[in-house]
């Protein structure tokens, strides 16, 4: 491996890890999922590092027995299982694993 190629690929990673520093904010409240890192492979079987995202998106819920609004950030498939368990015990079973502080 050349000298320069060497210094170009720490310093990618050098910012692949700072960039990861702020992506706390990426993690399912009720599924726990959040940033995956991992490698992105190309035709020639070249690998180069690269994050996995969970599909999150902005929701609120209403919750019928406390009579008010709570809004979450949620993944697709904690949206299944919101609607598949309901949002109370989704919430009470997010609180008991520790994804959910609220």
């Amino acid at each position: 491996m050349h000298g320069w190629n060497k210094a170009k690929r720490t310093e990618k990673y050098a910012t692949f890890a700072a960039r990861n520093s702020y992506d706390m904010s990426r993690i399912c409240q009720i599924t726990g999922k959040q940033v995956v890192t991992g490698n992105k492979v190309s035709h020639s079987n070249r690998k180069t590092r690269r994050t996995f995202v969970p599909n999150l998106q902005d929701r609120k819920y209403f919750i019928p027995e406390e009579k008010r609004t709570v809004s979450l950030r949620v993944s697709a498939a904690g949206m299944r299982t919101i609607a598949k368990i309901g949002i109370s015990e989704a919430m009470k079973r997010a609180k008991a694993k520790g994804y959910l502080n609220a």
